[in-house]
């Protein structure tokens, strides 16, 4: 079923007193090779360390008793290696879902943080400061415009098959936060507000048919364990 995109939905916080009906559980793809190197991975890729490995496992172990439906997972390895290890042995599908992927950073992807500020470090602090005003033409990148709309469509798709029960998705920081800030009704401008999305995060957010509301951004709680 594809989402209509004229449909209106109202946004609010979440709301004890409300009876909704789906649970989205979202979480980020465990800690890659990349991420210690402080490399921008986008739609390129790098496997998952020993740590992330383990944190996705810990994450499983949280969740085992939430009966999923079905798991989402960006096509990217690191994300469905992550979605594959938080399954543990249940008999859950692992369904790719490309509008998943993560922010394209075009000629960012790879390098680090370093590299990437001495050819265009005003366009980086951009993205990460100013979201707003960041431009993707320098570098061909994917707009953050293109990307808010192709993670909403995602979201709404996937959604739009379930009247109730959890489904799970697991993504990307950059396309968790373009979630949030699509079911928070945030401007671009404040595309960062709230934690930062950090690998094996979980995220819940419910839907009743008509409204979205945010449960949890961010926990770690399971590596308290």
């Amino acid at each position: 079923m594809q989402f209509n995109k004229d449909s209106y939905f109202l946004i609010q916080f979440y709301n004890e007193s409300r009876d909704f009906v789906l649970n989205i559980y979202i979480t980020r793809h465990g800690e890659t090779k990349w991420n210690r190197e402080n490399r921008l991975q986008g739609w390129k890729d790098s496997p998952l360390t020993k740590k992330g490995s383990e944190h996705a496992i810990l994450l499983g172990k949280r969740l085992a008793d939430i009966p999923f439906q079905t798991i989402y997972t960006s096509p990217s390895g690191r994300a469905v290696q992550t979605a594959k290890l938080i399954r543990l042995e249940r008999d859950i599908p692992i369904v790719q879902e490309e509008g998943l992927k993560e922010l394209n950073f075009g000629e960012w992807e790879g390098k680090t943080r370093e590299e990437i500020g001495q050819i265009n470090g005003k366009e980086y602090e951009n993205f990460w400061t100013s979201p707003h005003k960041y431009d993707h033409r320098s570098h061909r990148g994917e707009s953050l415009q293109d990307f808010q709309e192709r993670i909403r469509l995602a979201l709404m798709n996937i959604i739009s098959d379930y009247v109730d029960g959890n489904i799970l998705i697991v993504s990307h920081a950059v396309a968790i936060r373009a979630m949030l800030a699509f079911c928070l009704n945030l401007t671009t401008e404040k595309f960062w507000a709230g934690p930062f999305i950090q690998g094996t995060s979980l995220t819940i957010i419910k839907w009743d048919g008509t409204q979205f509301a945010v449960e949890k951004i961010g926990d770690m709680s399971h590596l308290d364990q």
